[in-house]
Parts: structure tokens; C-alpha cells; sequence
């Protein structure tokens, strides 16, 4: 039987992506003088890459990146009118509104009567606790865990210190590479609700084979699947 449920909030739960798109497409505009689109795009993946170990995961690292790419592309002539440009954008990133995605409100809503509910995401700190109280889902989680990354000592910790232990938890998210896998690899039920905007630093296989992947269109289907796991009780369900 499932004793907690863990849920992602950006991109699980409320948009978050898209504003990352635009940001980054307003970046693109700011340096069109200097590089090509597809080139600019490159560089600025890799410098987030290079930086995830300084900055973390969020707005903050994003934005250093997009300066230091700045510096990077215009061999350090870039005019301060720009670099100025783009920290103003990273800010409206920062404060982007909250838009909740389908079927999340009735979903946390109804597993809150009956499951413990964690929240289980990166990010800037600041930020992702300005968008769970923008959100108003705050007071439906037992536990809200802002960790620098996701691993399975992360799940396996978590789940020990809010439940039974991540055997008796559940994990969804939309990343399979940081939600999914290493949920399932700490013991637990990793469930994919894709969303149509992915990072590309995000992207990994689908553990198909896995006894305890599941895949859902949206968190409308998380009512019923967790139904279906606890009528199973503690064994594992056949094929998908």
C-alpha cells in the first residue's frame, strides 16, 4: 500500500518551461548581431551544463549563464546596455504568474484525504517557495523538500524521513531523468506525466522494463493508478 506520494512542482503541477523559452528567446533577440540563433543556443546549453555544479538548478543559474554566454559570444565586447537587458529579463523570469496545469488542483485536493503528499523539487529556493504560495496547494502537502538535485539518496531519504521508506512511496513528474528513474531506482513508483516542454539537460529513456514505471497523459490519471497500486497491495502490477 502507498503510505506518501511525492509530486514535482515546474512543469508537474504549474508552468514553468515556457517562460524559460521565452526568456531565452528574448536572449536570442538581445545577441542577434553576434550569433546565429542555433550557435547561440549551443553555447548558452553548455554554459548552463558547466555552471548546474556553482549554481544549481533555476532562474538564478539560468541568468548567470546567459550573461557569461553574452560575454562569451562578443569575445567580452558586449555593450553593458545588454547585460543590463538581461539580468531585467531574468527578473521578469523570476516572477513570472503561477498557471496550474489540468486536473491538479481535484488531484492533490482528493490524494490529501488519503495519502501523505510531499512536494519534491530544484530550484532556486526563494522562487520555488513564491510559486507553492502563489499556487495556494501549500497547505495540502505534509512535506515541501527544495533539494539541489534528485538522486536516489535524495528519494530514499525523503521517503524514510515522511513515510515508510520510498518502497512505500510514489514519485510523479514530468522529467523521466530526474523524477522517474531515480525514484524507481531507491525502491519506489516512479510515475512520467510528460509535459510538451522539456530542458534538453532533462531528457533520458523511459525505464520501460521497470516493474514500477508508469506513464500518465496527466495527473487525471494519478486517481486511478493509485487506486489500482494500493488494490494490488504491496506486490508489484503485471504488464502495462
Amino acid at each position: 500500500m502507498l503510505e506518501a506520494i511525492g509530486f514535482d512542482a515546474d512543469d508537474t503541477l504549474w508552468q514553468n518551461e515556457q517562460f524559460f523559452r521565452i526568456t531565452e528567446g528574448r536572449f536570442h533577440e538581445l545577441l542577434n548581431d553576434y550569433a546565429a540563433p542555433d550557435h547561440l543556443a549551443e553555447r548558452l546549453l553548455a554554459a548552463e551544463r558547466r555552471n548546474l555544479a556553482r549554481y544549481g538548478f533555476g532562474v538564478k543559474g539560468f541568468t548567470l549563464s546567459m550573461i557569461e554566454t553574452a560575454i562569451e559570444v562578443t569575445e567580452a565586447r558586449v555593450p553593458a546596455h545588454i547585460l543590463r537587458d538581461i539580468l531585467e529579463a531574468g527578473k521578469e523570469l523570476h516572477a513570472h504568474p503561477i498557471e496550474l496545469l489540468p486536473n491538479v488542483r481535484q488531484v492533490v485536493e482528493r490524494l490529501a484525504d488519503t495519502h501523505r503528499l510531499l512536494l519534491i523539487t530544484k530550484g532556486d529556493l526563494f522562487d520555488q517557495e513564491r510559486k507553492l504560495a502563489q499556487s495556494g496547494l501549500g497547505d495540502l502537502f505534509d512535506g515541501v523538500e527544495i533539494v539541489s538535485d534528485k538522486t536516489p539518496g535524495t528519494y530514499a531519504r525523503i521517503f524514510r524521513d515522511h513515510a515508510g521508506g520510498a518502497e512505500a512511496g510514489l514519485m510523479a513528474g514530468n522529467s523521466l531523468k530526474s523524477d522517474v528513474i531515480p525514484m524507481i531506482q531507491a525502491g519506489g513508483w516512479g510515475v512520467h506525466v510528460p509535459h510538451g516542454l522539456t530542458w534538453a539537460l532533462e531528457h533520458a529513456e523511459a525505464p520501460r522494463e521497470a516493474a514500477r514505471f508508469r506513464k500518465i497523459d496527466d495527473l487525471g490519471g494519478l486517481l486511478p493508478l493509485v487506486e489500482e497500486i494500493n488494490a494490488a497491495g504491496s506486490g508489484s502490477l503485471g504488464s502495462r
